[in-house]
């Protein structure tokens, strides 16, 4: 089993910035991939960003240049650095970690833990 505590989330205007954390615990040796997602109300669990155990990455279109991902393996800790935010990235933010990428069904991500997600609003 894996615990994820998820932090950093909260009310931000817009064209702020916001750091997320989400740190791992118990069965950490199983991890490999590590990444954030996230739903906003209405819609479907979206990713946003994940990073592999190598350091390769991948972002949402909606998000490149804009936010950041990084992991740090000794605490491990995963890490979304928030920049220019817009309205639109209003949602829960959920972290998951596990061996591989969770698969996407159609209707939502299955595979790996998740974290208990943090809210981030971005409105002025």
């Amino acid at each position: 089993q894996v615990q994820l505590v998820e932090s950093g989330g909260g009310l931000v205007q817009p064209g702020g910035s916001l750091r997320l954390s989400c740190a791992a615990s118990g069965s950490v040796f199983s991890i490999n991939v590590m990444g954030w997602y996230r739903q906003a109300p209405g819609k479907q669990r979206e990713l946003v960003a994940v990073v592999r155990s190598g350091g390769s990455t991948n972002y949402a279109d909606s998000v490149k240049g804009l936010f950041t991902i990084s992991r740090d393996n000794a605490k491990n800790t995963v890490y979304l650095q928030m920049n220019s935010l817009k309205p639109e990235d209003t949602a829960v933010y959920y972290c998951n970690a596990g061996p591989r990428d969770p698969v996407y069904t159609g209707t939502r991500y299955l595979g790996g833990y998740w974290g208990q997600g943090t809210q981030v609003t971005v409105s002025s």
